[in-house]
């Protein structure tokens, strides 16, 4: 094709032709798209057993898939790992956007794998209630940890359903504790009910703060802090060195003020920065000081029989919710139920009413 900047009028420019492109050595040669052969639920299960993280990512992709057929497998792998899981200590980190949780937990990593085993980080990312769209941009916080041999990282899209993506955690819990990862941290989105979500699936609830933002008395609120069983100040380094300790001395004030948690364990308060690698061992004296504790007097099993049956209730709850919203009878009522309303022609709390009792009566 003759480029029309080689005419008269564009004096002074030229454009060469571009390089032929050869035929192939081989005139038979066809190329065919590449598919990735499906693999059977044992070997999904061996893969993961034998630790290969290849078949464990693509095992979590299918936890994580909405599609029918492919829950249906990750249910079955999920319960033929059950008998390999729980052999792990599972670590929620939660704090404010900011906070700086993922260069933390690069540390906290590079510090738990220094006397072996083997790192799962599970980070909740928050998506985009508009496009749904996610960054999943943890791993490029975490860049000492992403190269560790020993480490593996899987960001998962909250995708506007917290509930949802926290029992896909927890079922990537299994499978990892399957293909013998013996420390798993649960990253928060840092917002709204992420905490108890996570809450509800880890040993050890570790909340990190800052200091020096402004009112400390912000960072002090009843229902996360109830649950934390440990604070840790991020930033305690340099100038912020006072701050940080007059922070955590307020945290120590306000949890005096709370009942005793049912654990009979009084949570600590510390400080450390998380950029400059300072007092990483103090944070983490504190969270195996916790195990050891709740492990003697029985309330580590305990807890985890409590969350069992939790995600049990929550999976019924799930379920069923699924189930009312993709009948067809429903979805058709569902639009008229919503003209009557916007009508004035019934309240909510009627039409919600007619429309379960439609769903209860046909089941």
């Amino acid at each position: 094709m003759e480029h029309p900047e080689n005419s008269e009028e564009y004096k002074g420019l030229t454009v060469n032709s571009g390089v032929v492109h050869p035929d192939s050595v081989n005139p038979y040669f066809k190329k065919r798209p590449i598919r990735r052969p499906q693999l059977s639920v044992s070997d999904y299960v061996d893969g993961i057993v034998k630790g290969n993280v290849t078949i464990l990512s693509q095992a979590v992709t299918l936890v994580e898939s909405l599609r029918p057929e492919h829950q249906a497998i990750a249910q079955e792998v999920i319960e033929k790992c059950l008998p390999y899981c729980g052999n792990s200590v599972r670590i929620g980190i939660s704090g404010v956007p900011g906070a700086g949780k993922s260069t933390s937990i690069d540390e906290f990593g590079l510090h738990v794998l220094k006397d072996g085993g083997k790192l799962a980080v599970l980070a909740i990312d928050p998506s985009s209630e508009k496009t749904k769209g996610s960054i999943l941009g943890d791993k490029t916080r975490m860049e000492k940890l992403s190269v560790h041999p020993n480490a593996f990282i899987r960001p998962s899209p909250s995708a506007g359903s917290l509930g949802g993506v926290a029992r896909k955690t927890r079922e990537t819990i299994v499978l990892c504790e399957a293909a013998g990862f013996d420390k798993i941290f649960v990253e928060t989105v840092g917002v709204g009910q992420s905490e108890t979500a996570v809450h509800s699936m880890v040993d050890f609830f570790l909340l990190i703060q800052l200091a020096g933002t402004g009112d400390e008395l912000q960072g002090i609120k009843r229902g996360i802090m109830e649950m934390a069983d440990g604070i840790a100040i991020n930033k305690a380094d340099g100038d912020n060195i006072p701050k940080a300790e007059m922070a955590a001395q307020s945290f120590r004030n306000a949890l005096h003020l709370f009942p005793a948690p049912e654990s009979g364990w009084t949570p600590k308060v510390v400080t450390y920065s998380g950029f400059y690698g300072l007092k990483i061992k103090d944070v983490w004296d504190m969270v195996w000081e916790y195990v050891d504790f709740v492990k003697k007097n029985g309330y580590f099993q305990y807890r985890r029989n409590e969350q069992a049956k939790y995600w049990m209730y929550e999976s019924i709850n799930e379920s069923l919710k699924n189930s009312f919203y993709q009948d067809p009878v429903i979805a058709a009522g569902l639009e008229e139920a919503e003209k009557m309303v916007l009508g004035g022609q019934q309240t909510s709390f009627v039409a919600a009413h007619r429309l379960l009792d439609m769903y209860f009566n046909r089941k």
